[in-house]
Protein backbone atom coordinates (compact mmCIF):
# COMPACT_ATOMS: atom_id res chain seq x y z
CA UNK A 1 0.00 0.00 0.00
CA UNK A 2 1.44 3.89 -1.07
CA UNK A 3 2.58 5.33 2.64
CA UNK A 4 3.24 8.41 0.78
CA UNK A 5 3.59 10.18 -2.65
CA UNK A 6 5.71 13.28 -3.55
CA UNK A 7 6.77 15.77 -5.97
CA UNK A 8 10.37 17.17 -5.59
CA UNK A 9 12.98 19.29 -7.34
CA UNK A 10 16.35 20.56 -7.88
CA UNK A 11 17.01 24.35 -7.38
CA UNK A 12 19.63 25.84 -8.38
CA UNK A 13 20.38 28.07 -5.53
CA UNK A 14 18.37 25.96 -2.90
CA UNK A 15 18.77 22.51 -3.83
CA UNK A 16 16.57 19.61 -3.59
CA UNK A 17 13.76 20.17 -2.24
CA UNK A 18 9.85 18.55 -1.74
CA UNK A 19 7.43 20.69 -3.44
CA UNK A 20 4.51 18.60 -3.03
CA UNK A 21 3.79 15.95 -0.68
CA UNK A 22 0.48 14.21 0.17
CA UNK A 23 -0.20 12.89 3.48
CA UNK A 24 1.32 15.92 4.53
CA UNK A 25 4.30 15.68 6.77
CA UNK A 26 4.85 12.36 5.12
CA UNK A 27 8.90 13.37 3.47
CA UNK A 28 9.57 16.70 5.13
CA UNK A 29 7.81 18.54 8.32
CA UNK A 30 5.08 20.84 7.24
CA UNK A 31 3.62 23.61 9.73
CA UNK A 32 0.93 22.91 12.00
CA UNK A 33 1.26 19.40 11.01
CA UNK A 34 1.36 16.95 13.64
CA UNK A 35 3.15 14.06 12.11
CA UNK A 36 6.34 11.90 12.13
CA UNK A 37 8.00 12.23 8.33
CA UNK A 38 8.18 8.17 7.25
CA UNK A 39 11.82 8.73 6.95
CA UNK A 40 14.80 11.03 6.95
CA UNK A 41 14.77 13.37 4.04
CA UNK A 42 18.13 15.10 4.48
CA UNK A 43 19.99 10.95 4.28
CA UNK A 44 18.29 9.97 1.00
CA UNK A 45 17.96 13.16 -0.64
CA UNK A 46 20.73 12.77 -2.83
CA UNK A 47 18.92 9.91 -4.06
CA UNK A 48 15.66 11.53 -4.75
CA UNK A 49 17.52 13.61 -7.30
CA UNK A 50 20.39 12.03 -7.97
CA UNK A 51 23.80 12.31 -10.23
CA UNK A 52 23.03 13.09 -14.08
CA UNK A 53 23.76 9.73 -14.37
CA UNK A 54 20.73 8.06 -12.90
CA UNK A 55 18.73 10.58 -14.49
CA UNK A 56 15.92 9.49 -16.49
CA UNK A 57 16.16 5.78 -14.95
CA UNK A 58 13.75 4.11 -12.65
CA UNK A 59 15.05 3.29 -9.12
CA UNK A 60 14.62 2.21 -5.74
CA UNK A 61 16.56 3.02 -2.38
CA UNK A 62 15.44 1.65 1.27
CA UNK A 63 15.78 3.92 4.06
CA UNK A 64 18.06 3.52 6.41
CA UNK A 65 16.21 1.40 9.36
CA UNK A 66 14.68 -0.56 5.93
CA UNK A 67 11.10 0.22 7.02
CA UNK A 68 10.46 1.85 3.60
CA UNK A 69 11.45 1.85 -0.15
CA UNK A 70 11.22 5.13 -2.15
CA UNK A 71 10.26 4.50 -5.71
CA UNK A 72 11.07 7.06 -7.96
CA UNK A 73 12.14 8.04 -11.55
CA UNK A 74 14.15 11.54 -11.41
CA UNK A 75 13.38 13.08 -15.19
CA UNK A 76 16.24 15.54 -16.65
CA UNK A 77 14.94 17.90 -19.52
CA UNK A 78 17.96 19.97 -20.77
CA UNK A 79 17.54 23.44 -22.03
CA UNK A 80 18.55 26.55 -22.21
CA UNK A 81 15.52 28.68 -21.04
CA UNK A 82 16.39 26.84 -17.61
CA UNK A 83 18.78 27.51 -14.51
CA UNK A 84 21.68 25.40 -15.35
CA UNK A 85 20.20 24.50 -18.81
CA UNK A 86 18.00 21.92 -17.09
CA UNK A 87 15.45 21.23 -15.16
CA UNK A 88 15.47 18.00 -12.86
CA UNK A 89 12.16 16.52 -11.14
CA UNK A 90 10.73 13.37 -9.70
CA UNK A 91 7.69 12.15 -8.50
CA UNK A 92 8.36 9.45 -5.53
CA UNK A 93 6.00 6.66 -4.12
CA UNK A 94 6.93 5.21 -0.93
CA UNK A 95 5.95 1.82 0.16
CA UNK A 96 6.52 -0.73 2.85
CA UNK A 97 10.03 -1.75 2.07
CA UNK A 98 9.82 -6.10 1.93
CA UNK A 99 12.81 -6.29 4.19
CA UNK A 100 11.15 -5.24 7.46
CA UNK A 101 8.73 -8.29 7.20
CA UNK A 102 5.20 -5.62 6.05
CA UNK A 103 3.05 -6.42 3.20
CA UNK A 104 4.95 -5.77 0.78
CA UNK A 105 7.30 -7.90 -1.05
CA UNK A 106 9.72 -7.48 -4.59
CA UNK A 107 6.87 -8.78 -6.37
CA UNK A 108 4.50 -6.30 -4.74
CA UNK A 109 6.53 -2.89 -5.85
CA UNK A 110 6.23 -4.22 -9.50
CA UNK A 111 2.76 -2.35 -9.98
CA UNK A 112 3.71 0.83 -8.48
CA UNK A 113 6.58 0.96 -10.75
CA UNK A 114 4.39 1.79 -13.63
CA UNK A 115 2.88 4.30 -11.93
CA UNK A 116 6.02 5.87 -11.07
CA UNK A 117 7.43 5.79 -14.69
CA UNK A 118 3.61 7.30 -15.88
CA UNK A 119 4.11 9.90 -13.59
CA UNK A 120 7.33 11.11 -14.84
CA UNK A 121 6.35 10.44 -18.11
CA UNK A 122 3.30 12.33 -18.28
CA UNK A 123 4.66 15.63 -16.55
CA UNK A 124 7.90 15.51 -18.60
CA UNK A 125 5.84 15.89 -21.45
CA UNK A 126 3.56 18.45 -20.08
CA UNK A 127 6.21 20.12 -19.35
CA UNK A 128 8.02 20.08 -22.73
CA UNK A 129 4.63 21.35 -23.94
CA UNK A 130 3.71 24.30 -21.76
CA UNK A 131 5.95 24.51 -18.71
CA UNK A 132 3.87 22.96 -16.55
CA UNK A 133 5.84 22.74 -13.92
CA UNK A 134 8.44 25.16 -14.29
CA UNK A 135 5.18 27.90 -14.41
CA UNK A 136 3.22 26.56 -11.68
CA UNK A 137 3.32 28.60 -8.43
CA UNK A 138 4.01 24.77 -7.10
CA UNK A 139 7.98 24.61 -8.19
CA UNK A 140 8.47 26.53 -5.61
CA UNK A 141 9.61 25.04 -2.14
CA UNK A 142 6.61 24.18 0.75
CA UNK A 143 7.82 27.23 3.07
CA UNK A 144 8.03 29.66 -0.06
CA UNK A 145 3.98 29.54 -0.74
CA UNK A 146 1.04 31.77 -0.74
CA UNK A 147 -1.45 31.12 1.45
CA UNK A 148 -4.27 30.02 -1.37
CA UNK A 149 -1.27 27.65 -2.62
CA UNK A 150 -1.93 29.35 -6.51
CA UNK A 151 0.00 32.01 -7.90
CA UNK A 152 -2.29 34.79 -8.80
CA UNK A 153 -0.99 35.50 -12.03
CA UNK A 154 -1.97 32.05 -13.16
CA UNK A 155 -5.30 32.22 -15.23
CA UNK A 156 -7.71 29.68 -16.19
CA UNK A 157 -6.57 27.42 -18.76
CA UNK A 158 -9.55 26.30 -20.92
CA UNK A 159 -12.63 26.60 -18.52
CA UNK A 160 -11.10 26.28 -14.94
CA UNK A 161 -7.97 26.77 -13.48
CA UNK A 162 -5.03 23.61 -13.30
CA UNK A 163 -5.24 21.69 -10.49
CA UNK A 164 -2.28 22.27 -7.71
CA UNK A 165 0.20 19.87 -8.11
CA UNK A 166 -0.25 18.75 -4.27
CA UNK A 167 -4.24 18.51 -4.78
CA UNK A 168 -3.02 16.00 -7.72
CA UNK A 169 -0.84 14.08 -5.46
CA UNK A 170 -3.34 13.71 -2.62
CA UNK A 171 -6.22 12.41 -5.48
CA UNK A 172 -3.69 9.68 -7.08
CA UNK A 173 -2.93 8.54 -3.21
CA UNK A 174 -6.34 8.17 -2.32
CA UNK A 175 -7.84 6.57 -5.57
CA UNK A 176 -4.79 4.29 -6.28
CA UNK A 177 -5.10 2.84 -2.69
CA UNK A 178 -8.49 2.88 -2.20
CA UNK A 179 -9.84 1.52 -5.89
CA UNK A 180 -6.52 0.30 -7.64
CA UNK A 181 -6.97 3.41 -10.45
CA UNK A 182 -7.72 7.01 -11.12
CA UNK A 183 -8.21 8.90 -13.64
CA UNK A 184 -7.34 12.48 -12.85
CA UNK A 185 -7.99 15.61 -15.21
CA UNK A 186 -5.34 18.46 -14.91
CA UNK A 187 -6.47 20.99 -16.87
CA UNK A 188 -8.22 20.70 -21.02
CA UNK A 189 -5.90 19.51 -22.69
CA UNK A 190 -4.39 16.73 -20.15
CA UNK A 191 -5.83 13.86 -18.19
CA UNK A 192 -3.70 11.23 -15.51
CA UNK A 193 -5.02 7.39 -16.49
CA UNK A 194 -3.12 4.91 -14.09
CA UNK A 195 -4.16 1.35 -12.80
CA UNK A 196 -2.62 -0.96 -10.28
CA UNK A 197 -2.29 -4.31 -11.86
CA UNK A 198 -1.62 -7.07 -9.58
CA UNK A 199 2.13 -8.85 -10.49
CA UNK A 200 1.82 -12.70 -10.80
CA UNK A 201 5.30 -14.75 -10.63
CA UNK A 202 6.02 -16.61 -14.57
CA UNK A 203 4.20 -19.77 -13.90
CA UNK A 204 6.49 -23.25 -14.27
CA UNK A 205 6.23 -25.30 -16.63
CA UNK A 206 3.63 -27.82 -16.88
CA UNK A 207 4.77 -31.49 -17.50
CA UNK A 208 2.94 -34.22 -19.09
CA UNK A 209 3.26 -35.90 -15.52
CA UNK A 210 2.39 -33.28 -13.17
CA UNK A 211 -1.73 -33.26 -11.64
CA UNK A 212 -3.50 -30.22 -11.85
CA UNK A 213 -5.61 -29.45 -8.69
CA UNK A 214 -7.66 -26.89 -8.37
CA UNK A 215 -7.92 -24.10 -4.87
CA UNK A 216 -11.22 -23.05 -5.89
CA UNK A 217 -14.58 -23.96 -7.45
CA UNK A 218 -14.44 -24.00 -11.20
CA UNK A 219 -18.24 -24.44 -11.93
CA UNK A 220 -19.12 -21.22 -9.93
CA UNK A 221 -17.13 -19.00 -12.17
CA UNK A 222 -16.59 -20.34 -15.99
CA UNK A 223 -18.22 -18.31 -18.30
CA UNK A 224 -19.75 -19.82 -21.77
CA UNK A 225 -17.26 -16.47 -22.88
CA UNK A 226 -14.01 -17.90 -21.91
CA UNK A 227 -11.72 -20.18 -24.79
CA UNK A 228 -13.19 -23.35 -25.47
CA UNK A 229 -10.17 -25.57 -24.50
CA UNK A 230 -9.50 -24.01 -21.43
CA UNK A 231 -13.25 -24.76 -20.76
CA UNK A 232 -12.41 -28.38 -21.82
CA UNK A 233 -9.55 -29.12 -19.52
CA UNK A 234 -11.08 -27.41 -16.49
CA UNK A 235 -13.64 -30.18 -17.10
CA UNK A 236 -11.46 -32.68 -16.36
CA UNK A 237 -9.18 -31.55 -13.59
CA UNK A 238 -10.39 -33.76 -10.10
CA UNK A 239 -6.85 -33.76 -8.94
CA UNK A 240 -6.11 -37.39 -9.66
CA UNK A 241 -5.53 -36.89 -13.42
CA UNK A 242 -2.48 -36.29 -15.06
CA UNK A 243 -2.07 -33.68 -17.83
CA UNK A 244 -1.62 -36.51 -20.55
CA UNK A 245 -4.72 -37.61 -19.37
CA UNK A 246 -6.45 -34.50 -19.50
CA UNK A 247 -5.71 -33.76 -22.82
CA UNK A 248 -6.66 -36.80 -23.98
CA UNK A 249 -10.01 -37.10 -22.19
CA UNK A 250 -10.69 -33.07 -23.17
CA UNK A 251 -9.85 -33.90 -27.15
CA UNK A 252 -7.39 -31.39 -27.06
CA UNK A 253 -3.29 -31.30 -28.35
CA UNK A 254 -0.80 -31.46 -25.03
CA UNK A 255 0.60 -28.64 -25.76
CA UNK A 256 -2.79 -26.83 -25.83
CA UNK A 257 -3.40 -28.23 -22.71
CA UNK A 258 -0.35 -27.35 -20.72
CA UNK A 259 -0.49 -23.45 -22.33
CA UNK A 260 -4.48 -23.77 -20.95
CA UNK A 261 -3.11 -24.86 -17.42
CA UNK A 262 -0.18 -22.72 -17.29
CA UNK A 263 -2.63 -20.07 -17.58
CA UNK A 264 -4.73 -21.24 -14.83
CA UNK A 265 -1.09 -20.89 -12.87
CA UNK A 266 -0.54 -17.69 -13.59
CA UNK A 267 -3.88 -16.55 -11.87
CA UNK A 268 -3.20 -19.18 -8.83
CA UNK A 269 -5.89 -21.11 -9.70
CA UNK A 270 -4.66 -24.15 -9.94
CA UNK A 271 -1.44 -26.22 -8.24
CA UNK A 272 0.68 -28.85 -9.43
CA UNK A 273 1.16 -32.09 -7.34
CA UNK A 274 2.76 -35.51 -8.71
CA UNK A 275 1.15 -38.35 -9.59
CA UNK A 276 -0.23 -40.48 -6.22
CA UNK A 277 1.45 -43.89 -6.84
CA UNK A 278 0.83 -47.08 -4.25
CA UNK A 279 4.63 -47.76 -4.81
CA UNK A 280 6.07 -43.98 -3.99
CA UNK A 281 8.02 -42.77 -1.54
CA UNK A 282 6.80 -39.65 0.73
CA UNK A 283 9.03 -38.15 3.39
CA UNK A 284 8.62 -35.89 6.23
CA UNK A 285 9.19 -32.11 6.11
CA UNK A 286 9.87 -29.55 8.43
CA UNK A 287 6.24 -28.42 8.46
CA UNK A 288 5.43 -31.64 10.16
CA UNK A 289 5.82 -30.08 13.53
CA UNK A 290 2.96 -27.66 12.47
CA UNK A 291 0.95 -30.59 11.85
CA UNK A 292 1.80 -32.05 14.90
CA UNK A 293 1.00 -28.85 17.34
CA UNK A 294 -1.88 -28.42 14.87
CA UNK A 295 -1.28 -25.05 14.28
CA UNK A 296 -4.14 -23.22 12.97
CA UNK A 297 -6.46 -26.23 13.60
CA UNK A 298 -4.27 -27.75 10.65
CA UNK A 299 -5.24 -31.73 12.17
CA UNK A 300 -9.02 -30.86 11.99
CA UNK A 301 -8.61 -29.84 8.46
CA UNK A 302 -7.55 -32.77 7.51
CA UNK A 303 -9.90 -34.88 9.13
CA UNK A 304 -12.51 -32.92 7.78
CA UNK A 305 -10.29 -33.74 4.10
CA UNK A 306 -9.23 -37.09 4.54
CA UNK A 307 -11.74 -39.26 6.34
CA UNK A 308 -13.93 -41.38 4.13
CA UNK A 309 -17.27 -40.04 4.22
CA UNK A 310 -19.84 -43.09 5.43
CA UNK A 311 -16.97 -45.14 6.75
CA UNK A 312 -17.53 -47.57 9.01
CA UNK A 313 -20.55 -47.82 11.12
CA UNK A 314 -18.21 -47.86 14.40
CA UNK A 315 -20.86 -45.50 15.99
CA UNK A 316 -23.61 -47.27 15.12
CA UNK A 317 -23.74 -50.86 16.38
CA UNK A 318 -20.50 -51.08 14.54
CA UNK A 319 -17.39 -52.53 15.72
CA UNK A 320 -13.46 -50.60 16.09
CA UNK A 321 -10.79 -51.95 14.65
CA UNK A 322 -8.87 -54.73 16.32
CA UNK A 323 -6.01 -53.22 19.05
CA UNK A 324 -7.49 -50.07 18.83
CA UNK A 325 -7.28 -49.97 22.88
CA UNK A 326 -8.12 -46.15 23.58
CA UNK A 327 -5.35 -45.11 20.68
CA UNK A 328 -7.94 -45.70 17.99
CA UNK A 329 -10.85 -42.89 18.55
CA UNK A 330 -13.90 -42.62 15.41
CA UNK A 331 -15.95 -40.08 16.03
CA UNK A 332 -19.35 -39.88 15.01
CA UNK A 333 -19.59 -36.10 12.67
CA UNK A 334 -22.45 -36.81 11.25
CA UNK A 335 -24.17 -33.50 12.62
CA UNK A 336 -21.05 -31.63 11.89
CA UNK A 337 -20.44 -29.96 8.40
CA UNK A 338 -16.79 -28.32 8.59
CA UNK A 339 -14.79 -26.20 6.10
CA UNK A 340 -12.11 -29.03 4.08
CA UNK A 341 -9.35 -28.26 1.66
CA UNK A 342 -10.91 -28.45 -1.97
CA UNK A 343 -8.87 -30.20 -4.11
CA UNK A 344 -10.43 -32.54 -6.63
CA UNK A 345 -13.66 -31.95 -6.21
CA UNK A 346 -16.59 -31.41 -3.75
CA UNK A 347 -17.48 -33.98 -1.10
CA UNK A 348 -21.30 -33.90 -0.17
CA UNK A 349 -21.62 -30.85 -1.97
CA UNK A 350 -19.52 -28.58 0.87
CA UNK A 351 -15.99 -30.33 1.21
CA UNK A 352 -16.90 -31.16 4.84
CA UNK A 353 -18.07 -34.66 6.62
CA UNK A 354 -21.61 -34.87 7.04
CA UNK A 355 -22.25 -38.77 6.98
CA UNK A 356 -19.32 -40.37 8.29
CA UNK A 357 -16.87 -40.94 11.07
CA UNK A 358 -13.72 -39.17 11.75
CA UNK A 359 -10.01 -40.26 13.01
CA UNK A 360 -9.02 -39.23 16.28
CA UNK A 361 -6.39 -36.12 16.09
CA UNK A 362 -3.35 -38.69 17.90
CA UNK A 363 -4.49 -41.61 14.89
CA UNK A 364 -4.36 -38.94 12.07
CA UNK A 365 -0.69 -37.39 13.55
CA UNK A 366 0.81 -41.07 13.69
CA UNK A 367 -0.10 -41.71 10.05
CA UNK A 368 1.08 -37.93 8.88
CA UNK A 369 4.44 -38.71 10.69
CA UNK A 370 4.93 -42.38 9.88
CA UNK A 371 5.97 -41.61 6.15
CA UNK A 372 9.90 -42.46 5.59
CA UNK A 373 12.07 -42.59 2.40
CA UNK A 374 13.00 -45.99 2.64
CA UNK A 375 8.92 -47.15 2.88
CA UNK A 376 6.64 -46.96 0.09
CA UNK A 377 2.62 -46.07 0.58
CA UNK A 378 1.74 -49.42 0.04
CA UNK A 379 4.47 -50.71 2.53
CA UNK A 380 3.11 -47.85 4.90
CA UNK A 381 -0.66 -48.93 4.79
CA UNK A 382 0.74 -52.54 5.33
CA UNK A 383 2.16 -51.61 8.53
CA UNK A 384 -0.34 -49.78 10.23
CA UNK A 385 -2.81 -52.60 8.66
CA UNK A 386 -0.97 -55.29 10.54
CA UNK A 387 -1.09 -53.01 13.11
CA UNK A 388 -4.56 -52.96 13.85
CA UNK A 389 -5.66 -50.00 11.94
CA UNK A 390 -7.93 -50.36 8.82
CA UNK A 391 -6.41 -47.47 7.17
CA UNK A 392 -8.71 -47.99 3.74
CA UNK A 393 -11.69 -48.14 6.11
CA UNK A 394 -11.50 -45.04 7.15
CA UNK A 395 -8.82 -42.64 5.41
CA UNK A 396 -8.55 -41.98 1.74
CA UNK A 397 -4.73 -42.68 1.52
CA UNK A 398 -4.29 -40.60 -1.97
CA UNK A 399 -5.94 -37.26 -0.06
CA UNK A 400 -4.10 -38.08 2.96
CA UNK A 401 -0.79 -38.05 0.75
CA UNK A 402 -2.58 -35.09 -1.22
CA UNK A 403 -3.08 -33.11 1.99
CA UNK A 404 0.77 -33.32 3.71
CA UNK A 405 2.20 -32.53 0.50
CA UNK A 406 0.32 -29.22 -0.42
CA UNK A 407 0.53 -28.14 3.33
CA UNK A 408 4.51 -28.56 3.27
CA UNK A 409 4.38 -31.26 5.84
CA UNK A 410 5.51 -34.18 3.42
CA UNK A 411 7.62 -34.33 0.06
CA UNK A 412 7.68 -37.11 -2.67
CA UNK A 413 10.94 -38.92 -2.99
CA UNK A 414 11.52 -39.33 -6.42
CA UNK A 415 13.36 -42.21 -8.32
CA UNK A 416 15.45 -41.18 -10.86
CA UNK A 417 18.20 -43.93 -12.92
CA UNK A 418 21.93 -43.06 -13.95
CA UNK A 419 24.08 -44.68 -16.25
CA UNK A 420 27.67 -43.77 -15.75
CA UNK A 421 28.48 -44.99 -19.04
CA UNK A 422 25.92 -43.24 -20.74
CA UNK A 423 26.76 -39.89 -18.79
CA UNK A 424 30.40 -40.19 -19.82
CA UNK A 425 29.27 -40.40 -23.22
CA UNK A 426 27.36 -37.17 -22.53
CA UNK A 427 30.37 -35.40 -20.94
CA UNK A 428 32.76 -36.11 -24.47
CA UNK A 429 29.67 -35.71 -26.73
CA UNK A 430 29.49 -38.87 -27.86
CA UNK A 431 26.28 -39.63 -26.71
CA UNK A 432 24.14 -40.67 -30.43
CA UNK A 433 20.67 -42.10 -30.58
CA UNK A 434 20.63 -45.26 -31.96
CA UNK A 435 18.07 -46.56 -34.12
CA UNK A 436 16.49 -49.01 -32.79
CA UNK A 437 17.85 -48.96 -29.26
CA UNK A 438 16.01 -48.98 -25.57
CA UNK A 439 14.08 -45.90 -24.83
CA UNK A 440 15.60 -45.81 -21.82
CA UNK A 441 18.68 -44.94 -22.22
CA UNK A 442 17.73 -41.40 -22.91
CA UNK A 443 16.16 -41.21 -19.36
CA UNK A 444 19.43 -42.34 -17.70
CA UNK A 445 21.44 -38.95 -17.28
CA UNK A 446 19.40 -38.18 -13.44
CA UNK A 447 17.57 -35.76 -14.52
CA UNK A 448 14.10 -37.59 -15.61
CA UNK A 449 12.19 -38.80 -13.09
CA UNK A 450 10.16 -42.06 -12.93
CA UNK A 451 6.93 -40.51 -13.26
CA UNK A 452 7.91 -39.09 -16.77
CA UNK A 453 9.32 -42.60 -17.62
CA UNK A 454 5.97 -43.59 -16.79
CA UNK A 455 3.95 -41.12 -18.58
CA UNK A 456 5.80 -41.15 -21.81
CA UNK A 457 6.78 -44.66 -22.09
CA UNK A 458 3.12 -46.07 -21.05
CA UNK A 459 5.03 -48.06 -18.15
CA UNK A 460 4.33 -48.95 -14.71
CA UNK A 461 7.04 -49.07 -12.16
CA UNK A 462 7.84 -52.37 -11.89
CA UNK A 463 7.76 -52.52 -15.84
CA UNK A 464 10.50 -50.25 -15.66
CA UNK A 465 12.49 -52.04 -13.04
CA UNK A 466 12.30 -55.36 -15.17
CA UNK A 467 13.54 -53.07 -18.22
CA UNK A 468 16.76 -51.55 -16.10
CA UNK A 469 17.78 -55.47 -15.38
CA UNK A 470 17.37 -56.55 -18.66
CA UNK A 471 19.10 -53.26 -20.40
CA UNK A 472 22.65 -54.18 -22.20
CA UNK A 473 24.87 -52.67 -19.41
CA UNK A 474 28.33 -53.78 -18.03
CA UNK A 475 27.50 -54.53 -14.15
CA UNK A 476 27.07 -51.99 -11.69
CA UNK A 477 26.94 -49.48 -14.55
CA UNK A 478 22.91 -48.26 -13.59
CA UNK A 479 21.95 -46.57 -10.06
CA UNK A 480 18.45 -46.10 -9.12
CA UNK A 481 18.84 -42.60 -6.71
CA UNK A 482 15.69 -41.60 -4.00
CA UNK A 483 16.08 -37.91 -3.86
Amino acid sequence: MIQGIFYARFFAQQGTKIVAQSPPGCIVPVPGVDRACLFDFNVLQEYIIPRKAFCNRYITVNDPEGKYSVLGFPVSIPNPRYDRNEFIFNFGLVVECSASGGSESGADQVPYERVVRRLAATFAEMEKQNGYLSQDQEHRPLEDRTDDGLDPLQGPIGSYRRRPISSLLEIIKEDLSNYGECMIPVDDANTINMKLFPHHPVPPEVKGWHVPVAKMKFADIVDPTWDLTLQRVIAHIDGVSDVRRIAHCAEVSLDLCQLALRHLLYYDTILLLDIFFFGACYAPRPGIHDFVANVGGMVDECANYVCVVGAAAAGNGGSQPEGSSGNITITDTSSKNGQGTHADGDRNGGGGITNGYRVSNYMLIKLMTTFCVSKTVAEWLKGHMDAGFDVLRFVDVRRLVQFGVIKGCLYRVHKHVVSKQYLAALATGQARPLAGGDPLQQYMDGCHTFDQIITEQTLTDSEIMEKLKSFPAPAGDLTVIYK
